[in-house]
């Protein structure tokens, strides 16, 4: 028993490590390991175990043979258990795929196991270069081998690169208001000369990069004519800053804000609005005077600002709000 488990000592690491990788990404999932562990787990252990099982004579298959064969078997069995996996309520999802490949290659190599047991002359894996009979080769046969070798290694070094260095996803920043208890609801749209109210002005920066951003807040008054903007008053009510980092978004978590301000503002005069929040990136454009609290910017370059965010240009955000003398 002990011999055939010293010839099959490949096979044993392999089934191993796949059990140690279950362990780490559910024990340890920050863990360096799991991607060290991870690439031959998906890239190499699926092939090489069925081509073990296979083909487990020694005659069958040189070193060479066999390395390149695992690599290109287990690139087509992984996404095949996937798309097994997709037609089962259990999905495509970290623990299915997981398991469902772990158990692939521990099953194929206790097989592979009790196959090269009763093979006449085994293949059994040795760190000796000698074994690979580079003296026997012909010149052609050596240029394809050191060939194949190098597209190998090139192969492995991308896609660690890839994994390491993942690619950026979309970049965007939310951009939203909520009432005062914090929900999509309740928010202030009627109400009196000089009355208080507060809503919650969020930012959250999604653009791989520290952005400073400028909230500007306008109260406008417009009507709609033909598929014409007509801007009658267009009132600066506020403006001001923040910096943010980027962050990620967590799609499996539960959804934390970034930045929020409780707002606080009251109106003075009467009259329907529109208030408009727009937010710009880095470098707000500027005013044709300086701004300040009521002024009137309608006639100006300024309307453009509000028509921008109309059609869609500024990322903007606005809120029907009512003002009555009484």
């Amino acid at each position: 028993m002990g011999k055939r488990l010293s010839k099959s000592w490949d096979l044993i690491l392999l089934s191993s490590f796949s059990i140690i990788l279950i362990l780490i990404i559910y024990l340890f999932p920050d863990s360096f390991l799991r991607k060290v562990i991870g690439l031959p787990f998906i890239l190499f252990f699926p092939g090489y175990s069925l081509i073990t099982f296979l083909f487990p004579e020694k005659k069958d298959l040189d070193s060479i043979e066999r390395v390149a064969l695992s690599f290109g078997l287990s690139i087509a069995i992984t996404p095949l258990i996937g798309l097994a996996l997709n037609y089962t309520p259990f999905g495509i999802r970290l623990t299915p795929i997981l398991l469902s490949l772990a158990t692939f290659n521990i099953t194929f190599s206790l097989l592979s196991i009790y196959r090269r047991s009763i093979a006449r002359d085994p293949f059994i894996p040795r760190i000796d270069f000698s074994s690979l009979g580079w003296e026997e080769m012909s010149r052609l046969d050596r240029i394809l081998t050191v060939i194949l070798l190098i597209a190998i290694i090139t192969s492995i070094a991308a896609l660690i690169y890839i994994i390491v260095t993942p690619k950026q996803g979309e970049k965007f920043t939310e951009f939203y208001i909520l009432g005062e208890k914090g929900k999509a609801a309740d928010y202030p749209t009627k109400l009196r000369v000089g009355q208080n109210a507060t809503i919650i002005i969020g930012i959250a920066n999604h653009e791989y990069r520290t952005v400073n951003y400028t909230v500007e807040i306008w109260l406008v008054n417009a009507a709609y004519y033909n598929n014409t903007t007509l801007i009658h008053h267009m009132y600066f009510f506020d403006r001001f800053n923040v910096t943010l980092n980027h962050t990620n978004i967590n799609i499996e978590g539960n959804w934390t804000p970034q930045w929020e301000k409780k707002y606080t503002f009251s109106i003075s005069k009467a009259g329907k609005y529109k208030m408009w929040f727009l937010l710009f990136k880095d470098v707000a454009p500027p005013l044709p005077s300086k701004p300040e609290r009521m002024k009137d910017f309608a006639g100006t370059e300024a309307e453009k600002r509000i028509l921008d965010a109309i059609d869609g240009k500024i990322l903007s955000l606005n809120l029907n709000i009512d003002v009555s003398k009484i």
